[in-house]
């Protein structure tokens, strides 16, 4: 009796497991797909986007390996060169692979309410990143947003939507945190394509360029003073936009 038990045991833990397989191979989810079907997926979507993209990824793999084949070759050790070259088109390759799923993904989200966040989200990536951002501090019912990013070059309000509703919200917003942090000069930016804004594709470089006026110490003094005004008005709502939670290819692969 208990050999059968344990049978059917093992027979119902093998069809589970089995099962999970095949839902994770038939699955849509990035996530659940295996690194060569992410990168697959990925070259696929960029070429698909841009025509030259597709030219500069080609380049971007058989340049290199030309390149150190032909001086492998002439130094006489072509195995070697050949090898070097694979590795370092490889690399190269990712490398623009990278860059080019980051156009494609500010391409897909441009004028989208809320497409700064993303942005935002890449400023403050990584463990060593020293600036950090709310998303949504304030907005309006028609998905005009102001978030606010702390960081080496102080406090910074974004507005992301219509200049024209944001240009009186960001003046309102700017008033209430120049009262908090009187001693840190608050700036306002506005992020889209009209006329003075800063795309979204260049909002990152646009912030790690600004002259540095807060030291760590400081930043987190104004992050305690910044509490204190979101126990009084709570965050708004996110509009419907793209959201930061996207790495390397899945950025790009979870928005098909």
């Amino acid at each position: 009796m208990a050999s059968e038990r344990a049978k059917e045991l093992a027979a119902k833990q093998k069809a589970e497991a089995k099962a999970a397989r095949l839902a994770k191979k038939n699955s849509t989810d990035p996530k659940d797909w295996g690194t060569w079907r992410q990168l697959i997926a990925s070259v696929k979507m960029v070429a698909q986007a841009k025509r030259e993209w597709l030219w500069a990824m080609i380049g971007a793999f058989f340049g290199p390996l030309i390149v150190l084949s032909g001086v492998g070759f002439l130094l006489g050790h072509l195995l070697y060169g050949t090898l070097i070259g694979v590795l370092a088109a490889a690399s190269v390759f990712m490398l623009v692979l990278g860059k080019l799923l980051r156009s494609l993904t500010f391409m897909r989200h441009e004028g989208e309410s809320g497409s700064a966040a993303y942005a935002l989200s890449m400023l403050t990536s990584g463990k060593k990143s020293k600036w950090t951002y709310t998303a949504g501090i304030t907005g309006n019912r028609q998905g005009d947003t102001i978030h606010r990013v702390i960081g080496p070059g102080g406090l910074i309000l974004i507005g992301d939507g219509d200049p024209a509703r944001l240009g009186p919200m960001l003046g309102a917003e700017r008033k209430r945190h120049e009262q908090l942090v009187y001693d840190v000069s608050v700036q306002t930016i506005l992020a889209g394509k009209s006329e003075g804004a800063v795309p979204i594709e260049k909002l990152e470089k646009k912030l790690q360029k600004l002259p540095k006026v807060l030291s760590s110490t400081q930043i987190a003094e104004v992050e305690k003073r910044i509490k204190a005004l979101e126990a009084i008005r709570g965050l708004v709502p996110m509009p419907k936009g793209p959201m930061p939670s996207m790495r390397g290819a899945h950025r790009a692969l979870r928005g098909r």
